[in-house]
């Protein structure tokens, strides 16, 4: 069965855009607030954990669900779908690999330095230690640090291309565009988040380790899929333009219960956490159908740095990270002020992605290392 060419909806892109760049912004973040992470700045406070609960809940579906929906037009362009799948699998486990191997192994260093004692220099650290399939100082090596969502990205990928074979009809689809082009567009997804962090695992934490990690699969894979299904299907499309000011409300509500909890202090009770699974579990979807929504209605429309924008937020995604860290543990002998640190972060973080993307897009034999196509399969735009 030939497969109908997907309608492009260039506020999908836009928002994919916009989504990785929370995410940059958040892993900054993550340097002064007081939860664990790789490199710590002496700046840190308790009160930069509230605008990072803001973003907490939902940045990671909204990933999940631009990623489902870019793999729908990824699909169409394929040879079926087992052409479809070795090609995300090059796209992705290359660049994984690369990632762990390369990538991440400063991450790991710094922390091991920083707050466990390490003393040995990087080079030390990576020849004899970093491959040691084991743990060091309460670290796994090698480790896959923020690589775990390309990880998980190619486990849903497999699960597609297993669903697009086996399930040869339109039915799903059709079932989908009946289903959440209504309201069951906010009742069913926000149940069924409500369920997870509500009722399975009230106050729950992913552990990104792909075997061990039920919580997550469970909230993610949904979102991939249904991001997939989303770029096929006009009428839902449709529905999240028309429910983006109810899911906004959603996620107010949710943040708002979230934030309360968090200014009275101390420890949440234990008969509190099904409440507060239950708030995160709206602001997050809430988010995600309002971003989904005000995408579509308010940014629909291209503009020459679109398909720059595109291209390069994967090559952004898997080093910014390892920026972050080493640029952070260069500032602590500077002593700035926490200000001044996280205006260095930011811009650091954005013009060291940038030099990556832009030196790797242009030699050919390090372009899939970075997860971008052959130079042979495109022109590279200037």
């Amino acid at each position: 069965m030939t497969r109908p060419p997907i309608p492009r909806h260039y506020g999908l892109d836009w928002l994919r855009v916009a989504a990785f760049a929370i995410l940059i912004v958040y892993h900054v973040g993550m340097v002064f607030v007081p939860w664990g992470f790789h490199a710590k700045s002496a700046h840190g406070a308790d009160w930069v954990v509230l605008p990072m609960l803001a973003v907490n809940a939902w940045r990671l579906s909204l990933l999940f669900v631009v990623s489902g929906y870019a793999s729908r037009a990824l699909l169409t362009r394929a040879h079926g779908p087992g052409g479809f799948l070795r090609q995300r699998s090059l796209r992705l486990l290359v660049p994984l690999a690369f990632g762990v191997a390369v990538i991440v192994p400063p991450q790991s260093w710094v922390e091991l330095v920083t707050q466990h004692g390490y003393r040995a220099g990087f080079a030390t650290f990576w020849t004899h230690d970093y491959f040691r399939f084991g743990r060091l100082g309460g670290i796994g090596l090698p480790a896959l640090n923020h690589l775990w969502f390309v990880a998980y990205l190619w486990l849903y990928t497999v699960v597609l291309a297993a669903g697009v074979a086996l399930i040869r009809t339109q039915a799903p689809q059709q079932a989908f565009d009946r289903l959440f082009a209504g309201p069951l567009l906010v009742v069913i997804p926000t149940a069924w988040l409500v369920c997870i962090h509500g009722w399975w695992f009230p106050m729950g934490y992913e552990t990104h380790d792909p075997l061990h990690d039920l919580m997550a699969h469970l909230s993610y894979l949904p979102a991939f899929l249904f991001g997939f299904a989303l770029a096929g299907s006009a009428p839902v499309l449709a529905a999240c333009v028309r429910w983006r000011w109810v899911g906004l409300a959603m996620a107010i509500l949710g943040y708002g219960f979230i934030l309360a909890v968090e200014l009275v202090g101390g420890d949440a009770p234990r008969w509190l956490y099904p409440t507060y699974g239950a708030a995160h579990a709206l602001q997050q979807w809430g988010a995600t159908l309002a971003l989904i929504g005000m995408a579509e209605r308010h940014w629909n429309r291209d503009a020459p740095v679109r398909a720059t924008l595109t291209e390069a937020v994967f090559p952004f995604y898997l080093v910014h990270q390892t920026i972050i860290v080493l640029v952070a543990y260069w500032l602590i002998p500077a002593r700035l002020t926490g200000g001044a640190e996280f205006a260095v972060l930011i811009a650091a973080t954005i013009a060291g992605c940038w030099a990556f993307y832009a030196i790797g897009r242009r030699i050919a034999i390090l372009r899939p290392l970075i997860g971008l196509r052959p130079l042979s399969s495109q022109k590279v735009a200037s």
